[in-house]
């Protein structure tokens, strides 16, 4: 399977290539799904640069809805993403399809809500190479849709995207309108206002808090806020069920996030599949997603529904647990660490949806530490701390990443010749001839070593050898001469590297007809359409035995400003749906 990273731009890149990824994915300079993350076409062109000698894919996200006029000059802007050798586009309106495009690969959006094989079908013939799957399949669902795929077309199926990690959006993709509608801020058009991370009172019919299972009344609640997705456990079965591409979350994401996640998923395919396709890359650190952002952990219905997908205390990142407050005044703590715990000067705590820095740490007796804060906090005795920054551990943060290649010096007739080939993707060679006499060595081992070792020695240049072969017949070249040869030779290396920032031609057609055109009007009712279940989530699933007394319905979501949303379950469909009260 395929690596995919996020990127907000050059340095988050950057990160992600050192790490360990196949190919990321990048905002076009407009018309991407999170308009804080746009890049220039100059920037990007230094990206694919960057990029394109590791074997690292670029694709650009250009995956809004437009109107006509936007819709041109997002062609427009397609011509330029192909003409700097952009690998593909993702793409959420399909009447873009209609537009004079370049030979670029398509991949299908999952704001497109590609949650059957019908829909799937239906995009690969319109001229899409893969598709973004919604996140709220299961495994066999997924496993369905891929024989479905081969069905239709056994030669050449479509590909299928998977998210493995990071945030979850309560709605599904492309069926979320509660920003617009409440905001006027459109997730649709790369604008979204998070409502889902924002806190509701939950009522019942008649406008009384409900009261959750230890009998507390759901007042201000992050009742819509999902804990980040973690598949980490399940990427045999999802390689298996036939993903082509394991895809991260977090194109706002910063370089720290990006490098820990992504080194922590090359590490398990690796594992996965019998055999290091990056055995240039070296993380300096060992990768844990509990040491940057992340919300608690969640599968999200890979395996059916679960409890708890949803953390109500907090929408900000929760991080680990470290040790329970024994005592608290203004700004001193003292904390019972957990076991292997060490805190840091700087590192930073939080408890519900409050945080604060540590100033500094001194240990009590046993495993008890005292704590100074930059502020006065009030925290109960037993309260659960959790770290959400680990001075430490993002210190050491860093991944090295080098083209691994074989360099081989041969006799030639009039001296010597050498040639460099990449061990990866892309595969390349190059090869440099020099006048030099042929004069026997005095000392054979000594003067095969040296050659070894010093066109071995590429430095801080991309490329690192894996493999070194020198002639049988041992003959006498100064160091100094073979340290030139091995300069020229990484020159001509890097420049034969130019040539592989070509543009990637794509001879599918891209077609659209009338009866396969969505309506992309703007939906009033619902606002959201979701497969997480407040309901269920609460204890009052209608399918399950109950765990709490059911309320009088229609239930509602009250924001701090008062405005009233009405919930809605459907649960022949499994599905529960938030709709705008007059």
């Amino acid at each position: 399977m395929e690596l995919l990273s996020p990127a907000k731009n050059m340095e988050v890149a950057k990160s992600a290539i050192m790490a360990g990824c196949d190919a990321i994915y990048i905002g076009a300079p407009a018309f991407g799904a999170r308009q804080a993350a746009g890049n220039s076409i100059d920037d990007l062109a230094a990206v694919v640069r960057y990029a394109k000698p590791f074997g690292v894919k670029v694709l650009v996200t250009v995956n809004t809805l437009m109107d006509d006029s936007e819709r041109k000059q997002a062609a427009q802007m397609i011509h330029e993403l192909y003409r700097i050798g952009v690998d593909a586009i993702i793409v959420q309106d399909l009447r873009l399809l209609r537009e004079d495009l370049p030979p670029i690969r398509l991949h299908a959006s999952t704001q497109c809500d590609n949650r059957t094989a019908e829909q799937v079908i239906a995009l690969q013939q319109m001229g899409f190479r893969r598709v973004v799957l919604a996140r709220e399949l299961t495994i066999e669902q997924i496993r369905a849709i891929r024989q479905a795929t081969l069905q239709a077309n056994p030669d050449n199926p479509i590909e299928l995207e998977v998210f493995v990690h990071g945030a979850v959006c309560v709605s599904y993709s492309g069926k979320c309108f509660m920003s617009e509608r409440l905001m006027g801020r459109s997730a649709n058009r790369g604008a979204c206002a998070q409502c889902c991370r924002m806190a509701y009172d939950v009522l019942d019919a008649d406008k009384q808090p409900l009261r959750d299972v230890n009998g507390l009344p759901m007042l201000q609640r992050y009742v819509l806020s999902l804990k980040d997705m973690d598949r980490s456990a399940y990427l045999q079965e999802l390689q298996e069920a036939g993903v082509h591409t394991i895809k991260i979350e977090g194109r706002l994401k910063d370089a720290d996030y990006v490098t820990n996640i992504v080194a922590y998923y090359r590490t398990l395919l690796d594992k996965i599949q019998g055999e290091s396709r990056h055995m240039a890359n070296n993380p300096s650190f060992v990768p844990d997603p509990a040491k940057t952002f992340h919300r608690g952990s969640s599968p999200y219905f890979l395996h059916g529904r679960s409890e708890s997908m949803a953390n109500w205390e907090s929408p900000k990142s929760t991080g680990e647990k470290i040790g329970i407050v024994t005592s608290c005044r203004e700004r001193k703590i003292h904390v019972q660490l957990l076991p292997d715990v060490t805190l840091h000067n700087g590192d930073g705590l939080c408890y519900g949806d409050q945080g604060f820095q540590v100033n500094t740490v001194a240990p009590l007796s046993g495993s008890s530490v005292a704590l100074t804060t930059y502020r006065s906090v009030r925290i109960p005795a037993g309260t659960m701390l959790y770290r959400n920054t680990d001075t430490e551990f993002l210190k050491s943060l860093h991944a090295e990443r080098k083209i691994p290649v074989e360099v081989s010096m041969r006799k030639a007739e009039h001296g010597f010749s050498l040639e460099m080939r990449s061990l990866s993707e892309p595969l390349w060679s190059v090869n440099c001839s020099f006048a030099y006499p042929h004069t026997p060595a005095t000392n054979a081992s000594q003067a095969l070593e040296a050659q070894r070792t010093q066109l071995s020695k590429l430095g801080d240049s991309d490329f690192v050898a894996k493999e070194m072969h020198v002639p049988d017949e041992a003959l006498f070249v100064p160091l100094s001469t073979l340290n030139a040869w091995r300069r020229e030779l990484t020159a001509a290396a890097r420049d034969k590297l130019t040539t592989l920032l070509t543009p990637v031609s794509d001879n599918t057609p891209h077609t659209i007809d009338a009866g396969m055109m969505p309506d992309y009007a703007f939906a009033q009712e619902p606002l959201m359409r979701c497969k997480y279940c407040i309901l269920y989530e609460m204890g009052h699933c209608r399918k399950q035995p109950a765990r709490l007394a059911p309320n009088k319905e229609p239930h509602f979501l009250r924001l701090q400003n008062g405005t009233m949303l009405e919930l809605r379950f459907h649960c022949k469909e499994c599905e529960m749906t938030i709709h705008a009260t007059t």
